[in-house]
């Protein structure tokens, strides 16, 4: 997706972080291709604006388009002769979106041997396992966040340190100050592209586990 992401980071984050982790993903699996990355995804409302359109930078699609460029992208997948299609969310607000198309066209495939699969495990576990990696190292919630603090921060500076802006990184408020006039929710300021790389790992890790138990065999 296309969003804001505070004063300090690029806008098109999530399209690069998906294709990077994806690639990897795909590497450690062996038989697996990556598609090219969706770059406008549901980020909220426009008239009024809600969610990431109160943000100048973001750009938005309904659910129902984003549901129709995911379906017919499977389908053609599964025209072309793919048996596992696998749907990977780099952001929280469309995973339902991803659910609904998995469960309709699993439904209509059922006597085909093609299966969708949307799997949560990718995004979740940047709220799981690498917050909780985090706090473990002694970070507090306040500061690890939940958009564009020093999670996210750190995950950019791990898969690319351009996508950062290490000038506005530095000048960034201090915890406990209201951040929501710049989209941030978190503190990056100790953010590194070491923490970071502790994310990477966990979230290729624990995706390649979930893509496998989902598509072994029937």
């Amino acid at each position: 997706g296309t969003e804001q992401n505070g004063p300090h980071m690029v806008l098109g984050k999530h399209n690069v972080r998906v294709k990077v982790l994806s690639e990897k993903i795909a590497l450690a699996l062996g038989d697996a291709l990556v598609a090219p990355v969706m770059a406008y995804v549901p980020e909220g409302g426009i008239s009024p604006p809600t969610a990431h359109m109160r943000y100048p930078g973001t750009i938005s699609i309904p659910d129902q388009t984003f549901q129709q460029m995911l379906e017919y992208a499977a389908r053609s997948f599964k025209l072309h002769g793919f048996r596992d299609i696998v749907f990977l969310g780099d952001h929280g607000g469309y995973q339902k979106d991803e659910q609904a198309v998995a469960d309709r066209l699993n439904r209509e495939w059922a006597s085909a041997p093609t299966r969708v699969h949307a799997l949560p495990e990718y995004y979740r576990t940047a709220a799981t396992a690498y917050a909780e990696a985090l706090r473990q190292r002694g970070y507090p919630n306040d500061e690890i966040g939940t958009h564009a603090g020093l999670a996210d921060t750190s995950l950019a500076l791990a898969i690319d340190p351009r996508l950062v802006r290490r000038d506005f990184l530095r000048s960034a408020r201090a915890p406990g100050v209201d951040r929501a006039s710049e989209g941030v929710t978190g503190d990056p300021r100790r953010a590194s592209a070491e923490l970071g790389q502790v994310g990477v790992d966990a979230i290729v890790a624990q995706t390649v586990d979930a893509i496998k138990r989902a598509t072994a065999r029937r």
